[in-house]
Parts: structure tokens; C-alpha cells; sequence
């Protein structure tokens, strides 16, 4: 006897629950590693950690395909515009997620050369700690990320 049989037939729920839910489920994120971190994000990817089962299997080589932008390391003062032109030409609706301490604060590197966060150049909806964070960090902030994707209201989008 399977869960199946147990479900009524007709299941109601608001408009809103339902777009949410589903794209909390398919989120696509952009193939963006700046620094060491992305060897973690590529290793979340990989069959050990799967993170398939999440609906996010596939990185998307063009910001214009990808909803999600995980900046994983530091990011340059160079680099600043690029990532915000990224993050322009990303869809809506969009997440950031800041994937370590250099990406979060600048970690240990206090100079210059570096933006010490990069919510400095495009608001940041999750920030995973660590240095660099581990692959099951890095899933427990996509499925915070998940939990305000479907807390999120429909018809307003970001004002930044």
C-alpha cells in the first residue's frame, strides 16, 4: 500500500503555492566559479552528492538561461562589473547565492584589490559560510534558498 492510494484526487492550493513549489524544484543555476570554491560547487554536482535530486542538475553556460547565481570565491574589483552585467542579463525571477567567506566578506584577503562582499555589487539572497565550504554546506544553503523561493510573493520582483 503506496502513499498513492491514500491521496485524494483533487488537491487544491493557491496559484501562488503552486509556482512557487515548482520553481523551488527547477532552479537553474549559471556556471560561475570565481575562485577554490568552485571545485566544492562542481563536486555538489557530482553523483556522490547529487544534487539532481534538488531539480538542479544542469548549469547553464548563458546567464540568460539561468535563474540562480552562485558566486563561489572572491570576486576581483575587476571582476565587479562583469558579475553585475551577469546578473543584469539573468531572467527574472533571480537568486544569488554567495558561496564562501571570500564571496560573503572578503575573507582573509582585506586589500584593494577585492570587494569585500559581493552583496556590494548584487544583492544576495543566501550566504554559505566557510572557507572553503563543503559540499553538504553548499546543499544546505540551496535548500534555504528553496524555502525562500516558495515563501516568496508572486507579483513582486526585486527592486534592486
Amino acid at each position: 500500500m503506496g502513499l498513492e492510494e491514500r491521496l485524494p484526487s483533487i488537491v487544491t492550493a493557491s496559484a501562488e503555492k503552486l509556482v512557487n513549489w515548482a520553481r523551488s524544484a527547477s532552479v537553474w543555476p549559471a556556471t560561475f566559479g570565481l575562485a577554490c570554491c568552485a571545485i566544492e560547487m562542481m563536486q555538489t554536482v557530482a553523483p556522490k552528492h547529487d544534487l539532481a535530486r534538488f531539480g538542479m542538475e544542469a548549469f547553464r553556460a548563458s546567464p540568460r538561461q539561468a535563474d540562480l547565481m552562485i558566486v563561489a570565491g572572491r570576486v576581483s574589483q575587476k571582476m565587479a562589473p562583469v558579475v553585475r552585467q551577469i546578473y543584469d542579463q539573468m531572467a527574472e525571477p533571480k537568486w544569488v547565492l554567495s558561496m564562501g567567506a571570500c564571496a560573503s566578506c572578503g575573507g582573509m584577503f582585506n586589500n584593494y584589490a577585492l570587494v569585500q562582499g559581493v552583496d556590494q555589487i548584487v544583492p544576495v539572497d543566501v550566504y554559505v559560510p566557510g572557507c572553503p565550504p563543503t559540499p553538504e554546506i553548499l546543499m544546505a544553503g540551496i535548500v534555504r534558498l528553496h524555502e525562500k523561493i516558495r515563501k516568496q510573493p508572486l507579483r513582486l520582483g526585486r527592486a534592486r
